[in-house]
């Protein structure tokens, strides 16, 4: 639903003080911003042209020693001089001993089972648009396995007998010998962001937004297996996609998704075999489509002419609306964005230049426009899109700011080829209450305060 107006409020929203702001606070932080901005942005707008800083700015943040030079320069380090290391002897390379703070977190505030089910991508130290295997998100509902390929197998079948003409099974290797396809897609749970519905203020971009993650996934169009198995279509306008984990995850996929040929059968991620916790040897890959419609581990498509409200589409990732009734078949991840940098645990060391970059996605189709603000949404510039832009992928988005050190609310706000405009929390609430846990796509804030402390805020 595209919500372009900020509808009247449903009710009074039960607020966590710690990471709401009122709209006499965000008039509190623009009175103590204007003190000095204008001189100093028309002063500093000269050393920032086209999204650079100019060398003169670069020089003063970091000025050349008068007198005895840089030691890191003037002393060769070992490094320099001496004989490296060979290749990496355990045949599969590894980061930089320096970039170890660079991982997957748990949250310690979600349930857990015998283990860890969530794991949240470092959406803040990350370049681009593509997510690293090693960094890829997690969500498991019966914890992961490591499966012999060798014993896996993808059984195809109908309801009945009028669905499929021929019921198939293939083995690892019939699949790997079909031709195949490479996509860039985007893949989010559908409770990434959900901690926001009930005000919590999580404190960072990857606790916040971190359960998406985009990856380069490589396999056999469904549409062709199906084909080769005899579907009718026209009987047959849903397909189960069911899992080979302790779950027996099964999720109800519209035929025409199929139809399209986007809809993989995938093995291969970032130009490997999928990790295990990425579902290996085999899972779906439903571009646009929350994440758990992406089955892992996947053993087996039914053909059928219904949905078949599985225990996981009928009792769970269902929303309660305010009217009492569930919100279900909520499949699609609708247009959003998050400036990632800066963002919530980061701190500006000094006011001056900045790259202000963020993520952008939707389950409809290419980004189209991506729209900064650093006031809390009273003025908007349009961010530069880097490419490339594709479709049901993340999107990379930048735009040159200089900071005053004064304090700062930066958000951003995407719109998708539909016209879909990402909505701000006050419309997406007006709409679905306050009772949501999935597709939460409102606008995100981040406080930057004069100490250059980043928080996060919601605006009410």
């Amino acid at each position: 639903m595209n919500v372009t107006e900020p509808p009247s409020p449903a009710g009074r929203l039960l607020k966590a003080p710690e990471n709401f702001i009122s709209k006499d606070g965000v008039r509190t932080v623009f009175s103590q911003a204007k003190a000095g901005r204008r001189d100093f942005i028309r002063n500093a707008l000269a050393a920032a042209v086209a999204g650079t800083a100019s060398t003169a700015t670069l020089s003063q943040a970091n000025p050349v020693p008068a007198e005895g030079g840089d030691p890191h320069i003037l002393n060769l380090p070992a490094h320099t001089t001496g004989l490296g290391q060979g290749v990496a002897t355990d045949g599969y390379g590894a980061p930089s001993q320096f970039e170890k703070n660079v991982q997957r977190r748990q949250s310690p505030g979600l349930t857990q089972t015998t283990q860890s089910s969530v794991s949240f991508a470092p959406l803040q130290s990350l370049f681009g648009i593509v997510t690293p295997s090693g960094l890829h998100f997690e969500r498991h509902h019966q914890g992961w396995w490591d499966i012999d390929p060798s014993k896996h197998r993808l059984m195809l079948n109908g309801s009945d007998e009028r669905m499929l003409k021929r019921p198939m099974v293939f083995t690892m290797d019939e699949l790997m010998r079909l031709p195949s396809v490479s996509r860039f897609h985007f893949i989010e749970c559908g409770a990434n962001t959900g901690m926001e519905w009930g005000n919590v203020a999580v404190p960072t971009c990857q606790y916040s937004h971190g359960m998406i993650s985009c990856s380069e996934f490589t396999g056999v169009p469904l549409k062709l297996l199906l084909d080769m198995a005899g579907v009718d279509v026209k009987r047959g306008r849903f397909v189960l996609a069911e899992g080979a984990d302790g779950s027996s995850m099964t999720r109800t996929i519209p035929m025409e998704m199929v139809e399209s040929g986007e809809v993989l059968v995938a093995y291969g991620q970032n130009g490997e075999m999928l990790r295990p916790e990425n579902g290996y040897p085999l899972r779906l890959v439903v571009p646009g489509v929350q994440g758990v419609s992406w089955v892992k581990y996947l053993r087996r498509i039914e053909v059928g002419d219904m949905p078949y409200a599985s225990k996981d589409e009928a009792i769970h990732y269902i929303d309660l609306m305010p009217d009492g009734r569930h919100r279900q078949y909520s499949s699609i991840q609708e247009c959003k964005s998050v400036i990632t940098t800066p963002s919530g645990g980061q701190v500006l060391l000094d006011k001056g230049f900045y790259q202000i970059t963020g993520l952008a996605w939707s389950g409809r189709g290419k980004v189209r426009k991506v729209d900064v603000s650093v006031d809390g949404g009273r003025n908007w510039k349009p961010a530069q899109l880097q490419g490339p832009v594709m479709d049901k992928c993340l999107t990379r988005f930048t735009l040159p700011w200089v900071w005053d050190g004064k304090p700062a609310l930066l958000q951003s706000r995407a719109v998708d080829e539909t016209g879909y405009v990402q909505p701000t929390y006050r419309q997406l609430r007006a709409v679905r209450g306050t009772r949501s846990i999935y597709h939460n796509h409102s606008v995100q804030t981040w406080l930057v305060q004069d100490s250059g402390e980043v928080k996060n805020v919601q605006l009410s």
